[in-house]
């Protein structure tokens, strides 16, 4: 049997369903990845960029990037890997989740519900006196820095710096989805960054069935029940029908 028909019906039988996601499914929405040739890191240093001591230096150059990102996000669309996830949430229903490492929202816009944003959302700002969240402007009545509509205080980008803790809750009820569920789907993703990382190692040592759709192979491969050398549209769509 193929590798994708095994994963098929595996996916099709299972009645608790765990996803890790990363940047591979957003980037058939234009959204570039880190690591890749054309990625957003190249030619920038992280931490000038996304970091605490990088914000308290100059957050209007870190604010000036995270708004031309943001600019990006907006003008992207979910693709179908992304609207594929919501018709396995439907399916599911509420043994399902989906953890993404994204900041996009691409997720969300596409109507995911049952949704744990591991690394926050770059497209809400976050008070920096009484921590709340709200959504930013639209891109082209954006002038950062946001103020605080509660408070008035200045906002920071609401998304999990470098050296920053993931949001309360976020990683404990990840955590007991891929340790509970049937079959866990690793999604593009590099594989490379923890915590996340971590979920499909747990969720391959509590016998989960691990599916992983990756165009090259990652440190999680090895632990992979079956491993689909595509892209996250392709893969879904061999796995979906």
């Amino acid at each position: 049997m193929h590798a994708w028909k095994e994963a098929r019906a595996r996916l099709n039988q299972a009645q608790r369903i765990a996803v890790l996601t990363g940047a591979g499914v957003s980037k058939p929405s234009g959204i570039p990845t880190f690591r890749d040739a054309a990625g957003l890191w190249r030619g920038f240093n992280p931490e000038e960029y996304a970091s605490p001591q990088a914000y308290a230096r100059d957050p209007q150059k870190v604010w000036g990037w995270y708004a031309w990102r943001y600019q990006q996000v907006c003008q992207a669309q979910p693709n179908p890997a992304h609207l594929r996830l919501v018709e396995l949430e439907h399916r599911v229903g509420e043994d399902f989740l989906l953890v993404t490492q994204n900041v996009d929202g691409l997720h969300a816009r596409a109507g995911s519900q049952r949704l744990v944003e591991l690394h926050g959302n770059l497209t809400q700002g976050r008070c920096e006196v009484c921590g709340h969240r709200f959504a930013l402007p639209a891109p082209e009545a954006f002038t950062p820095p946001p103020q605080c509509p509660r408070c008035g205080a200045r906002a920071r980008p609401d998304v999990v710096w470098f050296g920053e803790r993931l949001p309360p809750g976020a990683f404990e009820t990840a955590e007991q989805a891929f340790r509970g569920c049937e079959v866990a789907l690793i999604l593009g993703t590099s594989g490379e960054v923890e915590p996340a990382a971590g979920l499909g190692r747990l969720a391959a040592y509590s016998g989960a069935y691990i599916v992983e759709i990756n165009p090259e192979p990652t440190p999680l491969s090895s632990l992979a029940s079956s491993s689909l050398r595509m892209g996250a549209v392709e893969g879904l769509e061999a796995l979906m029908g």
